[in-house]
């Protein structure tokens, strides 16, 4: 099942160099998305990502093993996500290695 994206950018306080999502897709089990960070090598990289659900319950996680100072902004993908029946939304959550998870949600609109 592939669902149709209405990306909706909620925001709280954040940090300065907190990873920014750039955009997300939904297919089926899989989200791919594209991350923006002023990665400046291994003292300092967006380091991961994870799906919520509208009650903040994990969905899944992506762990990045690497900098992408050279590869900004950059996509990755996880399978796996089991978004429940019925969700009209999910949030994405970035973060990086020195300041820890972004305060910032990245919410998708589930449009079925």
């Amino acid at each position: 099942m592939k669902y149709a994206l209405i990306p909706i950018f909620a925001a709280t306080t954040a940090l300065a160099d907190a990873p920014q999502v750039q955009n997300v897709t939904v297919t089926g089990d899989r989200v791919d998305v594209t991350v923006l960070h002023p990665d400046t090598g291994w003292d300092h990289y967006a380091d991961g990502w994870e799906v919520l659900d509208v009650d903040g319950k994990r969905l899944g996680f992506r762990e990045l093993f690497h900098p992408h100072e050279n590869e900004q902004p950059f996509t990755r993908s996880q399978s796996g996500i089991v978004i429940p029946e019925g969700a009209t939304s999910i949030f994405i959550r970035t973060r990086c290695n020195v300041d820890g998870w972004s305060d910032e949600l990245f919410e998708v609109t589930l449009a079925q």
